[in-house]
């Protein structure tokens, strides 16, 4: 007994740190960046006192990128950690499996229909957010569909996962490619940007959108989770416990999958999050998704939110898409992985 309440006060602390690590990391990302705020500036912006021009950058610029930053941070790292549990294999993420380019497709598909538009300095404005996450969903969904039903129906290893979504990952990049070669200028242009993975497009409005989806999922993912636990150990020991297996491993890949959709209709894609986080947390603390799942959404909003704060101050005033940081750090641990699991 006081083995197992050890065991739970060990995951509640690291969630409490990491909540007050994310509060910390929040607050260095609101007062760095072109232009420089102090602690007291900020606080008087949220009591709308104080200079006017702090309060200007932090509810129109920085305040709604770094709630971004968390939820989408959260978002894909959860998705990638359920991914992990219910397909059984570590290496699955939404980058991996290629859901996250089944995304792109259908969100240039959207864009090119006349959701969205840029401007000449390159930001993004999305006419219609829910055409484009419908459409991005889609694309995401026929992605996730093929690797579910072949992990199904074949019983193929975790590297050929990979390397299948790898191609499906190539489809939907020439797919896109080709509805960017018969796109207009300005359509071109708006789908290039959009590509990038920037947190500095979103609005208040996408992240409502994001809250909701990401509240409504992770309640969800959290109810599940014992069922997830089994899953994992085996499909047997699940259903000898009364789980319908392949009926909540389905709702799981479509909300996994849905989670995904969102995040890279509002911001683009941004590799490596749902692989990365997972990942740390299962090495220090096992695979217990009831607390695996909360645990690694605030690991991945940390992880994106400092990513997009050092995309952002590295060159300031110049801002580098976070997709490309995230996409520098993520690789090489990708590839370690990869090594880990042929040796096993």
């Amino acid at each position: 007994m006081v083995i197992y309440r050890n065991y739970v006060a060990r995951r509640i602390f690291t969630i409490l740190l990491l909540s007050f690590l994310l509060v910390l990391v929040g607050i260095y990302s609101l007062s760095h960046g072109g232009y420089s705020l102090s602690f007291k500036d900020i606080i008087g912006a949220f009591l709308g006192k104080g200079d006017r021009k702090a309060q200007l950058v932090i509810w129109s610029v920085r305040f709604p990128r770094v709630v971004a930053g968390i939820l989408v941070g959260a978002s894909l790292a959860v998705s990638g950690a359920v991914m992990q549990g219910v397909l059984k294999n570590p290496l699955a993420s939404p980058f991996t499996t290629g859901t996250s380019h089944g995304a792109m497709f259908g969100a240039s598909l959207a864009i090119a229909l006349g959701a969205g538009y840029s401007e000449s300095t390159g930001s993004v404005t999305l006419n219609n957010p829910y055409t484009i996450a419908l459409f991005a969903f889609l694309g995401a969904m026929s992605s996730s569909l093929v690797i579910f039903l072949m992990g199904k129906l074949k019983e193929i290893t975790p590297e050929a996962m990979v390397l299948m979504g790898v191609a499906m990952g190539s489809l939907f990049t020439a797919a896109t490619a080709l509805i960017q070669y018969f796109a207009d200028d300005l359509e071109l242009a708006t789908m290039v940007y959009w590509s990038f993975g920037d947190l500095g497009r979103t609005t208040w409005r996408e992240n409502i959108i994001l809250l909701v989806v990401f509240l409504t999922v992770f309640a969800y993912f959290l109810w599940k989770a014992w069922d997830i636990n089994a899953m994992v150990v085996g499909d047997e020991i699940a259903k000898s416990t009364g789980i319908e297996v392949e009926k909540v491993r389905l709702i799981l890949v479509v909300l996994s999958t849905l989670l995904t959709a969102i995040s890279v209709a509002f911001v683009g894609i941004i590799g490596f999050i749902g692989l990365l986080a997972p990942h740390m947390m299962r090495i220090l603390f096992g695979e217990d998704y009831r607390f695996l799942i909360p645990l690694s959404a605030l690991c991945g909003s940390v992880l994106l939110l400092s990513a997009d704060t050092v995309a952002r101050v590295l060159l300031s005033p110049t801002v580098l898409p976070v997709g490309i940081v995230t996409s520098f750090l993520g690789a090489p641990l990708f590839i370690y992985l990869l090594l880990q699991s042929k040796e096993r």
